[in-house]
């Protein structure tokens, strides 16, 4: 229709146009009287006219028409591409087409830059379209999506006849399978040319088994170059001689000795010193006999390819020349050695302190001179003089000027871990030790506590010497309690636990504590509701409060005007909530748990990590209560609380200007889940006295102080007693014939001890009641014996203890 309106429109001009030609003429011939002058013009402008009226034929028809819109089918036809998404936005940032990629990746609702993408790529993506409309081109290389289910790439061009679109690409990113990545590479050409070079690699996953090898690898491991060993264990392949040198297991001392290089596969994001078992490693093995070289080309050839191997590999690694003169060193050996964003030094002497100067540099050249061996010195390194490390030494061959290999690895890590073990078998050592000493001196209060107890038998209040009996039994009674304390820190106390809820713990000794504390120390208490119950023993629970009170006590008291505050509460933890904590020490589980805070001014960060260690304390001798100064308080509780099952933390409260403004106890307890086993139900106590039956007893100690005490205490309550210094002894008095109601015994004794003897006379008299007398704890005792109709006894005890539990025994027996 555009093309038939084009004639007639033109036609009334031409009109037009001759009419005003003919008029001109005629005005002409009118003025100059002259028919030849008005015929020449006319003639003039009459060819004029027919040049114009060709040139206006010749024109296109359609030359001043609007442009006509264009098809936007044909371009997402044109546009449609195979896991490409493509889309076209004008300058408004309108989606005006799209393939079918991108309407299924992030739908038709969404024009670039505005995507459904995280913070970092929309404003990835907007600088991108900037540059586009800018500079003709624009892009943004990771682009994520704000769930989690994609990552692209997106490239913008300016596009159309006014430059008014701008045509997107986004291609999808797919992340590396790494394990799966270099598997190919070790199975494939770079795997072979490894091998050819003297360098056997294996990947091996996180449980130690093999996923892929070289060629040279399956040929010296399994004799066949085409075996896999995917699912072997690789230290099943190798083998190591007296020496400590590595070789391959099938070819024994035969073959050259290997030196092992262990590649953890990190990524380059994750966090640096992350454990090395999380993730598959690269095994490489070096050839110490045949070296490092084989490249095609001499050996000359083949040293800036092993620089380019070593300098991508994160293990430390450097080459020196026969002189010891460094050649070459990674950035991971550099920054193991302090030595990062440093220029190389001249020799590897130069990283070390002085001491270590001379030995590093003779064994640098007696490597690099002598025969192909490998080896490894203890260094000091100058950026930490405090902590040796292990240089690794490699001497190599037919790699030109390259004689020796060196290897370092950051050992920091390790370092931390080595210290934390050291000190874990240092605590484990002393708990020990303690728990030896409190067996034996509790032996040691039973005679003194029996003989000060015989003693005041035979004398009344009054005399002369009976306050120096009280006195020395009172101090005896105080002994027994730093032995308790004793077998609290190495968790072998006799505990009693109980299902029950924290905050009646926590009302039964509020008013010792508000004693405890005086009047010009606040004291608060505070509940969570719900809370679950846990098993404890509700005496040792309440001597962990009492203790950590008085510690808070005594800080708020160091200051000047001897005033603050103590907060006590409870608190309930869900598992949570100890997911959120990421905490290597705490499982995550359902947990009540106890705070004891104060305002005293905090834990010096430097004995922070000390405060639970025995025998450390920052009081003086003899303040803070019986415990005080002897650096058991704290050690004790940390004892109570690892043998009930809990967890305890100490920090400092930050307070105004970030300094501490007082220390926080954190105890965590697991919620006990199910009803408490029902204990076996014990007769009623009676007094010795009330006993009127008499008994036989056997009574086995190897201890001749505590086995008079309690022979003369057992004689005094009625029976009838026959003593054996040892296991073997009381063994025979039964099997010789002998008749007895009871056997007392002591648990630890030379040659046969208190269990063994007992598990004897137990074929002989199946029905025979023990009772066990021991220092350790009673739930370790029952746990290693596990015997029936078994009774306990803890020392050290005194003469009134003895003899009622002995007649409750017999009683129980004969009922």
């Amino acid at each position: 229709m555009i093309g038939q309106e084009t004639e007639p429109r033109a036609a009334l001009p031409l009109a037009v146009v001759g009419a005003a030609l003919l008029l001109t003429a005629a005005l002409l011939w009118w003025m100059s009287e002259s028919a030849v002058v008005a015929l020449a013009y006319a003639g003039a402008l009459a060819v004029v006219g027919a040049a114009a009226a060709m040139a206006a034929r010749f024109m296109p028809a359609h030359q001043g028409e609007a442009p006509a819109q264009p098809d936007w089918s044909v371009t997402v036809q044109a546009i449609e591409q195979e896991g490409v998404a493509m889309a076209i936005t004008d300058r408004a940032n309108r989606l005006v087409c799209a393939n079918a990629a991108y309407q299924s990746w992030f739908g038709i609702g969404h024009a670039p830059p505005n995507l459904p993408l995280d913070r970092a790529s929309l404003e990835a993506l907007a600088r991108a379209a900037r540059e586009a409309w800018r500079d003709g081109t624009g892009k943004a290389e990771r682009l994520e999506s704000n769930t989690g289910k994609g990552v692209w790439r997106a490239r913008a061009a300016r596009a159309g006849r006014g430059e008014d679109h701008l045509v997107w690409r986004f291609e999808a990113l797919v992340e590396e399978n790494l394990p799966e990545t270099v598997g190919g590479w070790l199975t494939g050409l770079f795997g072979a040319l490894l091998s050819r070079s003297g360098i056997e690699a294996a990947l091996v996953m996180p449980d130690g088994m093999i996923r892929a090898v070289t060629p040279g690898f399956a040929e010296r491991a399994a004799g066949d170059a085409a075996a896999t060993l995917a699912g072997q264990e690789f230290v099943t392949q190798l083998r190591t001689d007296d020496r400590d040198r590595i070789f391959f297991a099938r070819e024994g001392r035969r073959g050259a000795p290997q030196t092992l290089l262990q590649v953890p596969l990190n990524r380059p994001d994750e966090k640096r010193g992350a454990p090395a078992d999380e993730s598959p490693s690269l095994m490489l093995l070096v050839d110490s006999g045949v070296g490092l070289g084989g490249w095609d080309g001499g050996a000359q050839a083949g040293t800036p390819q092993l620089e380019s191997l070593l300098g991508a590999l994160p293990l430390g690694l450097a080459m020196t020349d026969r002189d010891g003169r460094f050649l070459f060193a990674n950035p991971p050996f550099l920054r193991a050695a302090g030595a990062e964003g440093r220029s190389l030094p001249q020799y590897p002497s130069d990283l070390v302190v002085r001491e270590d100067k001379s030995a590093l540099a003779d064994a640098v050249r007696r490597y690099g001179k002598g025969a192909a061996a490998s080896g490894d010195v203890a260094v000091r390194l100058r950026s930490n003089p405090e902590e040796p490390v292990s240089l690794g030494i490699a001497g190599v061959r037919g790699l030109g000027e390259a004689a020796v290999l060196l290897s370092l690895v950051d050992s920091s890590e390790e370092t931390r871990l080595k210290r934390q073990v050291a000190q874990a078998t240092k605590m484990q050592a002393v708990g020990q030790l303690a728990g030896g000493v409190a067996h034996d001196f509790n032996n040691v209060l039973t005679a003194i506590l029996g003989y000060c107890d015989l003693m005041l038998l035979r004398h009344t209040p009054g005399d002369s010497d009976y306050d120096d009996i009280q006195q020395i039994r009172a101090n005896s009674n105080r002994a027994a309690s730093l032995t308790r304390q004793l077998l609290a820190f190495s968790r072998q106390q006799t505990l009693r636990p109980q299902v029950l809820q924290l905050p009646d713990v926590v009302s039964e000794v509020t008013q010792l504590l508000k004693r405890l504390l005086g009047e010009k120390i606040e004291f608060r208490v505070r509940h969570d509701r719900a809370l679950g119950p846990v098993r404890a023993d509700p005496q040792q629970l309440e001597q962990v409060i009492v203790n950590l009170a008085v510690n808070a006590r005594d800080a708020i008291q160091s200051r000047k005007d001897g005033k603050g505050r103590v907060t006590l509460s409870t608190r309930r933890v869900s598992s949570a909530d100890v997911r959120k904590l990421a905490s290597d020490i705490l499982p995550a589980d359902d947990y009540t748990v106890l705070v004891v805070q104060d305002n005293g001014g905090g834990i010096p960060p430097e004995v922070l990590g000390k405060i639970f260690e025995p025998f450390f304390s920052t009081k003086e001798q003899g303040k803070g209560g019986s415990m005080g100064g002897t650096g058991l308080g704290l050690s004790t509780v940390y004892g109570i609380i690892k043998q009930s099952g809990g967890f305890i933390f100490a920090d400092n409260v930050a307070g105004q200007g970030g300094t501490a403004e007082g220390a926080r106890f954190t105890i965590y307890f697991p919620v006990h889940r199910g009803a408490m086993p029902a204990a076996p139900a014990r007769p009623a106590e009676r007094p010795a006295s009330e006993w009127a039956g008499g008994g036989r007893i056997l009574l086995v100690e190897d201890e001749d102080m505590v086995r008079a005490v309690a022979e003369r205490a057992l004689t005094r309550a009625g029976f009838s007693v026959t003593t054996a210094p040892d296991g073997e002894e009381g063994l025979a008095a039964v099997a010789g014939g002998g008749s007895f109601d009871l056997v007392v015994s002591d648990v630890v004794m030379p040659g046969m001890d208190g269990p063994a003897m007992a598990k004897a006379i137990r074929k002989l008299h199946p029905a025979m009641p023990i009772l066990f007398m021991s220092g350790y704890a009673e739930e370790q005792l029952r746990d290693e014996i596990d015997m029936e109709n078994m009774h306990f006894l803890a020392k050290p005890f005194n003469v009134q203890q003895i003899g009622d539990t002995v007649a409750m025994v017999m009683a129980g027996g004969r009922k």
